[in-house]
This record gives structure tokens, sequence and C-alpha cells, in this order.
């Protein structure tokens, strides 16, 4: 089937998760930082990317993100990881149909990205963050998507905090991940520990820069 995201068309099969309005905040947010107006009106903020930025989509999944951002920001080189080889191949599909120029890297989070050729100025993510035990979740919605891409241990948490240790680690200079607002609070206290500090909250979406 296919999936409006960011007023696109993108490939959708059950070895991907389904695109939700949400994590468009992402596309928004990452324009925010590279001084563009995602509304009509609205004052280009300062740049805060440099001017032709490295953006690695990590758990990049159907590739809507990665070819979204390269689709609006087409002087950025942008990479897209994820553990799934058959979600890669559905990127793939999306990022041929859409002709957008990415860059596939099969990988568990950032492990088996060359950090020394890509130097991301900023790692954006939506991974996997749902927690199988929240009350109001109705699993039976969500059957039809693959629960690697959905369910996460440790409150949902588990894959964000390695994450931003593998970001912490490698310095990587900015990091915009989604998650559920009732978990905000908690990723927000363990990336200041990893030397995060949080610049703002818009929706699903956290801001984070290396302090």
């Amino acid at each position: 089937m296919n999936v409006n995201f960011y007023g696109r068309d993108f490939i959708i099969t059950p070895d991907v998760l389904i695109p939700r309005p949400e994590t468009e905040q992402l596309i928004d947010a990452v324009l925010t930082l590279a001084s563009k107006p995602f509304l009509p009106g609205i004052k280009a903020p300062s740049r805060e990317l440099p001017k032709n930025p490295v953006i690695l989509d990590v758990g990049t999944g159907s590739g809507c993100i990665a070819i979204t951002i390269k689709k609006e920001l087409p002087e950025a080189t942008v990479y897209a990881s994820d553990i799934s080889e058959k979600a890669l191949k559905v990127a793939k599909k999306n990022a041929s149909a859409q002709n957008a120029p990415i860059s596939l890297i099969i990988s568990h989070l950032i492990k088996n990205v060359k950090l020394k050729r890509l130097k991301p100025d900023l790692v954006v993510a939506n991974l996997p963050y749902v927690d199988k035990t929240w009350d109001w979740l109705d699993l039976n919605s969500l059957k039809k998507e693959p629960e690697i891409a959905l369910f996460a241990e440790d409150g949902g948490l588990a894959l964000i905090k390695e994450l931003i240790d593998e970001a912490s680690a490698l310095k990587i200079p900015r990091l915009l991940l989604e998650a559920d607002p009732c978990q905000h609070d908690k990723i927000a206290l363990y990336a200041e520990k990893k030397g995060y500090l949080l610049i703002n909250i818009t929706g699903f979406i956290l801001n984070m820069r290396l302090k």
C-alpha cells in the first residue's frame, strides 16, 4: 500500500512501520535547524546546521524520513541505517521512486556506520519506543506492523538510550529523537548525563545538542 508522508506517497509493506503524522514533526525540526521555514509567513530561524549538512537517519524503515529530508534539503548528504534487510529493500524502492539519492546502510543503530567517512552533523531517529504494558495501547491496531519496529524494553526506552550512548561516545553534535511525551522527561535526564542539553520539545520530538 501507499501512505502519504509530508506530501509524498511512500510504499509501505508489512516489513516496515506505517508513518504517523507525529513523525512529520521530525522533518519540521530538521528544517528549523537548517533555517528553512516549513510554513508560509514564518520567519526563518537562525541556522544551526552547516550549509551542506551530513544527516544520519537511524532505524529508517521505509526511508520516509531520510528521503523527505533529502527532498526538502537537497544540499544535505543523507544516510539511513536499519537492522532489517527487508526494511532497507523497501527504503531503496522508495528512494528510487522519489528520485532521492540517499545512502542505505545495514546496521544496528550506528554500530556499522563508518563514521570517519560520515561525520554526521545531525542524527535523527524514530526508533521503537512503545512499551507493551501501556494501559492505553491498542495492540490489535498494530498487528499489521513488525514488532521489531514498534516495541522496546525498559519502558520503551532501551534503544533510545543505546543510541544516546553511541552518539555521546562519537561526539555527534545534534540529536532529534521521536518518543511518546510520557517518556520525554526520562530521555532528557538520561541524555543530560551523557552530555546532551535539551534545547526544546515540539510535539513528540526532542531536540538535543552536545554540551
